[in-house]
């Protein structure tokens, strides 16, 4: 039994820091977590238990680490920055059941190591505290990626957050809100202040938790064109629906009158603004311009 205090308390956490003269590198956007309730709260939120494997990204010093690792069948976390390699290897040596991949997630095979690593007979899920800076990159990896995650708990800046579970007319409701709800249920499930790490960032943080949704109904005839278009429709968000669909598309007069039958029948007014629009609208107009062939 480990009688140290958790890594993620802050006495720990500066000890570890100072004992390897670790500095948090702007870099990589590194900041460590202390915050011993929040760090609990994530793999609460994430419900780990034995049954589960669970991805992590970014490990840091391992204070979430540890936190999954008490819980977890197995954790494998990718760490990008090799100086971390050693200080993992000492605070997480109690931890039999961690595996850590000197490799940035964003470039590594995943499903490969994943398949290596794993024995494939438990839930896979992902938890992370993620650098702001490849937060969208990240996002976009798990909502464009072959895995299937039983749940996804991740660490981001409040902002990107807001956007996540952002509902139409919101300030922040925009493509990212689509392409998420439309595979997943988000919800904010713990607000975090600047105060909870090592060195303070600029900014709040907030814990999101993606559980994935059902299949809908009408699903979009194609993920990969359903989110092209999406991000097409909020290009320029002060324009209208009808504007976008012009620049997605083209402004022939031949265009144009589709454009206008493919409204007409989904019911949509080419005055609306693309916030105004629900995910099912946008998996509506997706499907029927695939059938009038303007979408391949």
């Amino acid at each position: 039994m480990n009688q140290k205090p958790a890594i993620g308390t802050r006495s720990r956490t500066l000890g570890i820091l100072n004992q390897y003269h670790l500095n948090a590198k702007k870099s990589l956007g590194q900041n460590f977590l202390d915050d011993l309730n929040v760090l609990e709260g994530i793999v609460t939120a994430a419900d780990v238990t034995d049954q589960d494997d669970v991805v992590e990204i970014g490990p840091g010093i391992g204070a979430l680490t540890e936190q999954i690792a008490q819980r977890a069948h197995q954790v494998l976390a990718f760490e990008i920055d090799q100086n971390l390699m050693p200080v993992l290897d000492e605070t997480l040596a109690d931890y039999e059941n961690v595996t850590i991949v000197n490799q940035d997630f964003l470039q590594a095979n995943v499903p490969a190591i994943l398949a290596e690593q794993l024995d494939g007979r438990h839930r896979l899920k992902a938890v992370a505290n993620l650098p702001y800076y490849i937060t969208k990159p990240i996002l976009m990896n798990f909502l464009k990626g072959s895995l299937s995650f039983a749940t996804i708990v991740l660490m981001m800046q409040k902002e990107v957050a807001n956007r996540l579970v952002a509902q139409p007319n919101d300030h922040d409701y925009g493509a990212l809100s689509v392409m998420t709800q439309y595979l997943y249920q988000v919800e904010i499930a713990i607000a975090v202040s600047q105060k909870s790490f090592i060195p303070a960032p600029k900014v709040d943080s907030a814990v999101v938790k993606l559980t994935p949704v059902a299949t809908p109904a009408e699903p979009a005839y194609s993920q990969t064109a359903f989110f092209s278009f999406v991000h097409g429709c909020f290009m320029h968000r002060r324009k209208t629906l009808w504007n976008n669909l012009q620049s997605v598309f083209d402004k022939q007069p031949e265009t144009k009158v589709t454009i206008k039958q493919v409204l007409a029948e989904t019911g949509i007014a080419a005055s609306v603004r693309p916030q105004a629009l629900t995910v099912s609208q946008f998996v509506g107009l997706t499907n029927q311009f695939h059938k009038v062939d303007l979408l391949k």
